[in-house]
């Protein structure tokens, strides 16, 4: 069984990315762009963006979208045509950079059936406390719950009648905004200074109804809320936009303390690159609380309607700025990860010098000692000079990046060796953490010149010898840890890929350059960290 094979498993138990829904994909066309600092928002970071544009000739267009939510390590969105979308980011890093797939598949009724086109325009969706999906469509003015997106909608009685009841009052202001909150709902309708207060919100048994107004650059060009996300901590974040003829769009983000105290976070004008945003999604990871925007392109997208009065869907990333210290379970990159009692143990390090810039190695030379001699004399008879890393498996899992990268003499005759005796991770006391290097084999017996180093913690591929599966028992061979330049190793992994390239599972795996090893050679003192010239590393569990 080849590594790739043996993954197999790994992938389902790691977390596919693969869901659940039964969708239709929707091939896209996907191009970076990039914003311009600007005093506006410096309480946000840029985190990358993109026009996001119909793939093919006839391919389904992903526009109209409308409302935003983060979940399940994707974006869920709706659109005004009466569509769910399920939207797969790729990211290196924390930065934006394509998506990885988009699904899409139709909203139905309570009977199981695909409304009237009148009743499809479908504006705002959450997630609530209990699981479901709350969907809010605007002519109407109705929300409806879904236990599963693909699913039936029931009738809803949530807290809102009153902002409801305004909605139906006024003419195109209709309820445009819903968010669940830690303890309740926030809902907004689309407009500003009106009789009636443009947003409620639910804490528990009590209700709150009140006005949230824009920036006043956005009040005289007639901006109204248009989504909201809220995050763990019961700050809620909400949307506005204007759009005025000559003026163009304009946007802001309000933050709404948990005790309704609004303050504008960020505000966003021409010369920008602002289109028709309507969606916003909060996203919580590792400490830090990023913001995805998309805008709506009403399903007149520039990619198949020429220039003029089309519009564009963009999805941009932002980082909310902070100056409190961020908290992580994760090691700084190229950190070795330390364990209590710390024990030292022999090794050896080496350099790998790579395109894209040294990767430095403890070789445990004590505890997995004929792995680490046979990966150095590949070293010191300079059979991994020349060769390269060619292959990076990337995983949707938090932390991110997340995966392995692989390398080395890819069976090439004339620099492979014999294969060696199989060194398990619960004889040698070693795992497959962040940073580890592992042997690529077929079956026990068979590694040669062949190597990964993980990218995250990937500890099911350790030695577990009570599984039925024989992968699993013997697991793979780790022998040492990147002490310094993961920084290298994660560009490796974020290095464009080759979606033709490969077989079986490592089909989309290949790099479409694959980073060359230009010199692999023991490091001299000065070439060492401080830190590694013994490791500490953790023992298998």
């Amino acid at each position: 069984m080849t590594f790739s094979k043996a993954l197999m498993p790994l992938v389902a138990l790691l977390g596919s990315i693969a869901s659940p829904l039964a969708a239709e994909e929707v091939r896209t066309e996907t191009e970076i762009i990039n914003l311009d600092a600007d005093p506006s928002y410096e309480a946000l970071i840029f985190r990358g963006g993109l026009v996001v544009a119909p793939g093919e000739d006839g391919a389904r267009d992903i526009g109209g979208i409308s409302g935003l939510e983060w979940h399940d390590d994707a974006l869920y969105a709706i659109s005004d045509d009466g569509n769910w979308l399920i939207i797969t980011p790729d990211e290196v890093g924390e930065k934006l950079v394509d998506l990885f797939s988009v699904e899409q598949g139709r909203l139905l009724d309570p009977r199981g059936r695909r409304p009237g086109r009148q009743q499809r325009n479908a504006e705002a969706i959450t997630r609530d406390a209990n699981g479901d999906w709350l969907v809010s469509f605007e002519l109407e003015d109705r929300v409806w719950r879904y236990a599963d997106i693909d699913g039936d909608a029931s009738e809803t009685d949530l807290p809102i009648g009153n902002l409801i009841a305004a909605a139906q009052a006024l003419d195109n202001s209709g309820l445009e905004t819903l968010t669940a909150t830690p303890d309740g709902i926030l809902a907004c309708g689309e407009w500003t200074n009106g009789a009636t207060p443009n947003c409620m919100r639910s804490m528990g048994d009590q209700i709150e109804a009140f006005e949230l107004t824009p920036p006043p650059a956005l009040v005289e060009h007639g901006a109204a809320p248009t989504d909201a996300s809220c995050a763990s901590d019961g700050t809620c974040y909400v949307l506005f936009r204007s759009y005025q003829p000559g003026y163009g769009n304009r946007i802001a983000i309000m933050e709404l303390s948990p005790d309704n105290q609004a303050s504008a976070l960020a505000s966003f004008a021409p010369p920008l690159a602002i289109d028709n945003f309507e969606g916003l999604a909060v996203r919580e990871q590792r400490g830090k609380t990023y913001l995805y925007l998309i805008s709506d392109d009403n399903l007149n997208n520039c990619a198949y309607r020429g220039s003029g009065s089309c519009q564009r869907t963009l999805l941009y990333k932002f980082e909310i700025a902070s100056e409190e210290p961020i908290e992580s379970d994760a090691p700084p990159p190229g950190s070795v990860p330390v364990t209590e009692p710390a024990q030292n143990y022999e090794t050896v390090s080496i350099v790998l010098e790579t395109a894209l810039g040294n990767i430095t190695i403890a070789l445990e030379t004590e505890r997995a000692p004929i792995t680490a001699a046979n990966f150095l004399r590949y070293v010191d008879e300079d059979r991994l000079d020349g060769t390269a890393f060619y292959r990076a498996m990337r995983l949707d899992r938090e932390p991110l990046p997340n995966g392995l990268v692989q390398g080395g003499a890819r069976w090439d005759p004339d620099r492979v060796l014999p294969g060696i005796p199989h060194e398990p991770t619960n004889v040698t006391g070693l795992s497959h953490t962040s940073g580890a290097l592992s042997m690529a084999m077929g079956e026990p017996g068979t590694a040669n010149g062949d190597f990964s180093i993980m990218v995250r913690d990937q500890i099911g591929l350790d030695a577990r010898p009570d599984a039925e599966d024989p992968v699993w028992q013997h697991g793979y061979a780790v022998f040492g840890y990147v002490t310094d330049g993961m920084d290298v190793v994660e560009a490796i992994h974020g290095a464009p890929i080759d979606p033709n390239l490969g077989e079986g599972w490592m089909v989309g795996q290949m790099l479409a350059d694959p980073v060359v090893i230009i010199d692999a050679r023991r490091a001299p003192v000065e070439e060492v960290p401080e830190a590694s010239q013994a490791t500490d590393a953790p023992l298998a569990p």
